[in-house]
């Protein structure tokens, strides 16, 4: 279970565009001299980054939790990724900074899937000044509507809906986009599943034994309480093929 995560205090870069400074997140900016929701802007070493908010970004707030490397959680520069529930564009921004960079430096590709109209205004915003970000108004439940997109598998998969069955849309997502021994990323809210009362820790194992059922090896439980409470993301990994 996550908890705190046991590593040195001193800055370190966990990509070529994020670093870890203390217990503060920040990304290279891909747009500089331009936040994308009032974060703060520093420079490092010449060079402006943006400051990934834990409270605004269950991604951000994992990273901070992990009690593993959080490097690990990153998916690799210029790969094509898949995420789910990106609502407006919030954590889907500081992603594009690790995953594409600068004019899409890096040839990423970041399919950022949601289902409200507005979400989808904001994230064809950020998209115009952040080449790789592909927005897509769609229901993570119906892949024949936007699956085209995705020719080839994905090494990469977050999910943050906020729809009722979150772990039945994962697992299928999982099976349909996700390449063998990729990594997904399921950030769950308790009250968003079913549950029979027996409190969250409950939920949260039943989850967890849910999706080994399912056949993903879970890595690691992430406790968001503080960030985000009632949540709780669980890393998984595809079988290998």
């Amino acid at each position: 279970m996550g908890g705190g995560s046991k590593r040195n205090r001193g800055p370190r870069h966990l990509s070529s565009a994020v670093r870890l400074d203390r217990k503060s997140l920040w990304t290279l900016n891909a747009v500089p001299k331009r936040a994308v929701y009032g974060e703060s802007l520093r420079r490092f070493s010449g060079q402006e980054y943006r400051r990934w908010e834990p409270h605004r970004s269950k991604l951000g707030a994992a990273m901070l939790r992990t009690e593993n490397d959080p490097a690990l959680l990153l998916p690799q520069q210029g790969e094509t990724v898949l995420y789910l529930g990106a609502g407006h564009g919030t954590s889907v921004s500081h992603l594009h900074d690790h995953l594409c960079g600068e004019d899409n430096r890096f040839n990423g590709r970041l399919v950022s899937v949601d289902l409200a109209p507005r979400c989808l205004r904001d994230l064809t915003f950020l998209a115009q000044k952040r080449p790789g970000l592909v927005p897509v108004l769609g229901d993570a439940r119906r892949h024949e509507a936007w699956g085209v997109l995705l020719p080839r598998k994905v090494n990469w998969l977050f999910q943050d809906v906020a729809q009722a069955g979150q772990v039945d849309i994962f697992t299928a997502a999982c099976r349909r986009f996700l390449a063998p021994g990729g990594m997904g990323l399921l950030s769950l809210k308790a009250a968003s599943e079913r549950w029979t009362g027996e409190g969250e820790a409950a939920l949260f194992e039943e989850v967890e034994q849910r999706l080994n059922d399912a056949g993903f090896h879970v890595d690691e439980s992430i406790e968001l309480a503080g960030y985000e409470d009632h949540h709780r993301l669980f890393v998984i990994h595809s079988p290998e093929a």
